[in-house]
């Protein structure tokens, strides 16, 4: 039996800067579907959220499944085909090559490092990482960056299969880190992005996190969320005002997410810390 006209996923761009992209791919292909050959245009790593299909590509091909890592070379072309399932859904993180570069050389060591195999699996230590792309906050570029060069870091660093070594703190950097807390502090209730810190701090993004993350022991995103619900607890424990205001007051979009946020943090919600429980 003929197999029907390949079928190209619909794509829905979520969050892009200048050097990299997020983008949610939607494929209703099936098995009666011919494959589709495409190119990547960037470096990129994509989480397969939902379904299977077969990847191919020049370093070999792969069963791709939930929780797997689809790894692409820029200029490589590379084929989809669904012959074991019907559909799936992936969300992409695609970075230009220098930007690319720089985290996998922080990562293993060297320079000019590329993918030797196409895929990561769902057991590879990525799980974690899975999961949180799966609750990404859209409105949030600098939680959205900060997980998509956790996420390179992590790929680079598994398919070369070495150890990074450890980011040392020269005084220079610390004053420079120094800057951007200060920031953080003065503008936790307004949206603040990676490219804007990393200006601040006059750091490379990359080099940025790393060294913020060996100086406060968190990433950014984590230091901004946790001045954010350290002024909402002294205004909660304080006074008598609705949890909603002091929620969007702090720099929250939703009080659902406060909450969950709240909880996490303080081992209790809003009303209990009010309420002196424990």
């Amino acid at each position: 039996m003929l197999k029907r006209k390949a079928k190209t996923p619909s794509a829905r761009l979520i969050a892009a800067g200048v050097d990299w992209r997020v983008t949610e791919f939607v494929c209703d292909a099936g098995p009666d579907d011919r494959p589709f050959e495409e190119r990547h245009d960037c470096v990129t790593i994509a989480a397969v959220l939902s379904g299977s299909f077969k990847y191919r590509t020049h370093s070999g091909d792969s069963l791709m499944h939930p929780g797997s890592f689809v790894l692409g070379e820029a200029g490589r072309c590379y084929e989809c085909g669904h012959e074991h399932g019907l559909g799936d859904r992936c969300i992409a993180f695609s970075l230009s090559p220098a930007y690319f570069d720089e985290i996998a050389h922080g990562a293993v060591g060297t320079a000019g490092f590329w993918f030797t195999v196409p895929a990561l699996p769902a057991a590879a230590g990525l799980l974690p990482l899975a999961a949180r792309i799966a609750t990404l906050d859209e409105s949030n570029r600098l939680a959205i960056e900060d997980t998509l060069m956790r996420i390179a870091f992590a790929a680079a660093t598994l398919a070369s299969g070495r150890t990074p070594g450890r980011t040392r703190v020269s005084a220079r950097d610390e004053k420079r880190i120094s800057r951007a807390m200060r920031y953080i502090d003065d503008h936790s209730t307004e949206a603040i992005d990676l490219d804007r810190l990393a200006a601040i701090a006059v750091l490379s993004k990359f080099h940025f996190l790393r060294v913020f993350s060996r100086v406060a022991g968190v990433s950014p995103y984590r230091y901004l969320i946790n001045t954010r619900l350290r002024r909402a607890a002294i205004q909660i424990a304080a006074g008598e005002r609705r949890m909603s205001d002091i929620a969007y007051d702090s720099g929250f979009g939703d009080l659902s997410t406060f909450n969950s946020q709240f909880r996490a943090t303080f081992g209790e919600s809003p009303s209990a810390w009010r309420r002196g429980e424990n």
